[in-house]
C-alpha cells in the first residue's frame, strides 16, 4: 500500500478481465485505501498471474483456487486474503484487514439458485442435499485442498447474503465505471 501510495498510477494490477470478480476486489480495494493504479485486463487468471510472475503488473487480486499452486510453488507472493477470516487452506496469511486495510472485505462465492417460483418444499430439499454433500469429510477436505471454505445455510440467509452483495459490488461498479467485456 504504501509502495502504491508513493507512486499513484504507476503501479500496474492485473486481472481476469473488465468487470470480473478479480478487477471489482481490486477496485475496491482502491476506493478503500484512496490507492492509484492502472489496470491491465487478461484473458483469464493464468495469463494474468503469469503477467505477476513475468513482472509485466506488479499487483492482483485474485482467487485462492487458482492460485494456490502458483504459492506454492514460490511464484508468485501473497500477501493476504480478502475475506473477513483467515483462509483455512492458508492460515498464516492476514486477513487485509488485519493487515490494516479497514472494512475490505470481498469474498468469492459460489451458490446454487433456482427458477423463480420453484415450490419451497423443492428448494428445501435441494438445499439439504446441498448441505448433507459439503458436510462429508471427503467433500470437506478436497474443499480445503483448494482454498475453498464451503457454508450452508437457509434460503433464506443465502438470500439475503446475495442482495446484500448485489448492493456492496453495485457501489463498487457506479463509483468504478466498470463494464463487463
Amino acid at each position: 500500500m504504501a509502495l502504491a501510495r508513493a507512486r499513484p498510477d504507476q503501479i500496474a494490477y492485473a486481472s481476469s478481465g473488465s468487470g470480473g470478480a478479480a478487477y471489482l476486489a481490486a477496485e475496491m480495494l482502491k476506493l478503500n485505501t484512496g490507492i492509484r493504479m492502472i489496470h491491465v485486463p487478461y484473458k483469464g487468471t493464468v495469463p494474468a498471474l503469469y503477467a505477476i510472475i513475468s513482472g509485466e503488473t506488479q499487483a492482483m487480486v485474485a482467487a485462492l483456487p487458482g492460485t494456490i499452486p502458483f504459492i506454492h510453488a514460490g511464484r508468485v507472493r501473497a500477501l493476504g486474503v480478502t475475506s473477513a477470516q483467515r483462509a483455512p487452506s492458508m492460515p498464516e496469511l492476514p486477513t487485509m484487514i488485519e493487515a490494516g486495510i479497514r472494512g475490505y472485505e470481498f469474498s468469492t462465492w459460489y451458490g446454487l439458485f433456482a427458477p423463480g417460483g420453484t415450490p419451497r418444499d423443492i428448494v428445501a430439499k435441494l438445499n439439504a442435499a446441498v448441505i448433507k454433500i459439503i458436510a462429508q469429510p471427503e467433500v470437506k477436505a478436497q474443499f480445503a485442498r483448494d482454498g475453498l471454505d464451503p457454508a450452508g445455510g437457509t434460503p433464506e440467509s443465502f438470500d439475503s447474503y446475495f442482495r446484500a452483495e448485489v448492493e456492496k459490488l453495485g457501489a463498487v461498479i457506479r463509483a468504478s465505471g466498470a463494464r463487463a467485456e
